[in-house]
């Protein structure tokens, strides 16, 4: 049974084990304000609660997926003569917790996939890269807009865009704060696949259903590792894929497949035929 949970700037939509988040701020084009995190927190909180959802989508209403930080409410901070408001320890303070969602969000058990229609700029964008996978519509519009702004790029963009698609290209979006067409995204690796914006959402549901048929156990252990594998020498990895290949072989998913390859049937979750 379909639920839908509708929160303040947001609609959570569980539908089996396939979960879509949608920012529905249109009228800020999904401006990331601070109730839109506080419904992140919402949302991450209901994901520890029910097991049963396999793959998360995020999404934006209105033809925006967000187009970053809440520039109005930027505004009357910085006009706010309270330093618990408007200080750089108070910045400090709500980018930290930001961090702590953020965290939580890059660090789920499940595959998350980004479905972007129109602008992702600056947080969005950096909200964005969190995915796994990121599908993109034909109009959609990626920038590191942080520069524009006079600001340091934020919300562990710093963190993944290098990871993703290199110093370079991330040292040229970053310091220029240039727009990138879905096209150039793909090209770059960011992009999974580009499609026009009435196929968009059901091609990222049609990708969930497929990720949904994966083992839970080795992709939570698979997706913990590839988020360290930078910053992991090669000896420390290696204990760890074998701590974590202890974990999955003793699986019920595991003992399945075996059953199944040794009886010669075709594996449960085969992609090329899913």
């Amino acid at each position: 049974m379909q639920q839908e949970i509708h929160l303040e700037e947001a609609k959570l939509v569980v539908d089996g084990p396939i979960a879509v988040f949608m920012h529905t701020r249109h009228d800020t084009r999904n401006a990331l304000s601070m109730v839109l995190r506080d419904d992140y927190e919402h949302l991450l909180r209901h994901l520890a609660r029910n097991l049963s959802i396999r793959v998360l989508i995020i999404t934006g209403d209105g033809g925006s997926f967000c187009s970053g930080g809440d520039i109005k409410g930027m505004n009357e901070r910085l006009s706010n003569p309270d330093p618990d408001i408007n200080s750089p320890d108070a910045v400090r303070r709500r980018l930290q917790g930001s961090h702590r969602w953020l965290t939580q969000l890059h660090d789920l058990d499940i595959p998350v996939i980004a479905a972007v229609d129109g602008g992702a700029y600056g947080a969005g964008f950096a909200l964005a890269l969190q995915a796994d996978f990121i599908l993109a519509s034909t109009r959609a519009a990626f920038s590191m807009s942080f520069s524009r702004m006079g600001a340091v790029p934020d919300y562990g963009a710093l963190h993944t865009l290098p990871r993703i698609i290199g110093l370079s290209n991330a040292r040229d979006l970053m310091l220029t704060g240039r727009r990138v067409d879905a096209r150039e995204g793909k090209a770059l690796g960011f992009v999974y696949a580009i499609h026009e914006p009435d196929t968009l959402l059901p091609a990222a549901q049609a990708l969930a259903e497929k990720l949904a048929q994966g083992p839970r156990e080795a992709t939570a252990l698979t997706k913990m590792l590839l988020n360290r594998s930078f910053e992991t020498d090669y000896s420390a990895m290696c204990a760890f894929e074998a701590c974590a290949q202890g974990i999955a072989m003793h699986s019920p998913y595991h003992a399945a497949a075996a059953t199944r390859f040794a009886s010669g049937k075709r594996p449960a979750y085969d992609w090329d035929a899913l």
